[in-house]
């Protein structure tokens, strides 16, 4: 299934190479800068029924965007960015049916699992997302923290996707390395998720075409989901357009209750 994105990056909605957060001044990537609000895209993914998409703040100045996204569409949207033991309830409060949460979970490089049971005793595994976006490196897919620049020691296997799903509700996994290139998903990576993970995954990272989409889809076995950001026409891109997306959620719907029948 297709599930949408809200980036907010200094208080707009951006489509951006995500590699390229943290580089020095000047090696920003930005695909594109939007002139609708993000409670506008909201409202959007509202009407057409798509749910669980996420609002991701991509550095500071983005907050009272990201609550009026909320507040336009209540449950309906995931949020992430800057997510702690403190803010996590509030976010919730704000309108998120989840939060997503990685660099705060962990330590020096390792997952701190008191951490995560704080957190899981104040808000409950099931509104909680765990953000494993990963690189490659050395063989391996190692998850990484603070605007994908630091590498730790989590690999992501059907070990450790079973190991975490103990403490949350879904995966969301963005492929570093390809993220906003537009130059196609990482089918390797979608294919472990799908046959290692217990719990739903979104997977976002280079989707280029409605093809994409597709593959997904089968390779995810129903469990993998896929976001597009900078190849949607809504968003700049030429690669897939969102009416097309939006229908193929809903042929699947038909297809899953006409199987279920």
């Amino acid at each position: 299934m297709f599930r949408p994105c809200i980036d907010l990056h200094e208080g707009k909605v951006k489509q951006i190479v995500g590699g390229t957060l943290a580089g020095a001044p000047g090696q920003l990537q930005t695909n594109f800068v939007s002139e609708r609000s993000a409670a506008w895209y909201a409202r959007l993914y509202q009407a057409d029924g798509l749910r669980g998409g996420h609002v991701i703040l991509l550095g500071p100045g983005n907050e009272t965007p990201a609550r009026e996204a909320l507040q336009a569409y209540p449950g309906g949207l995931q949020f992430g960015g800057g997510v702690n033991l403190d803010n996590a309830r509030d976010w919730l409060e704000a309108g998120a049916s989840h939060v997503i949460v990685t660099s705060w979970v962990f330590h020096h490089g390792a997952i701190d699992y008191q951490r995560l049971q704080q957190l899981t005793a104040a808000i409950g595994k099931n509104r909680l997302v765990l953000d494993l976006s990963c690189r490659w490196r050395d063989g391996q897919y190692l998850v990484v923290t603070d605007r994908w620049q630091h590498f730790t020691d989590t690999t992501v296997t059907r070990e450790n996707l079973e190991k975490l799903s103990a403490w949350c509700a879904e995966f969301l996994v963005h492929a570093v390395d390809v993220e906003g290139l537009c130059r196609g998903i990482d089918e390797r990576l979608v294919q472990i998720l799908a046959e290692g993970s217990p719990l739903p995954v979104t997977y976002a990272g280079g989707a280029q075409s409605l093809m994409d989409l597709e593959t997904v889809a089968r390779l995810g076995q129903g469990r993998v989901d896929l976001t597009i950001g900078s190849a949607l026409d809504i968003f700049g891109g030429t690669g897939v357009r969102y009416a097309d997306a939006v229908a193929f959620n809903k042929r699947v719907a038909v297809l899953s209750k006409a199987e279920s029948l």
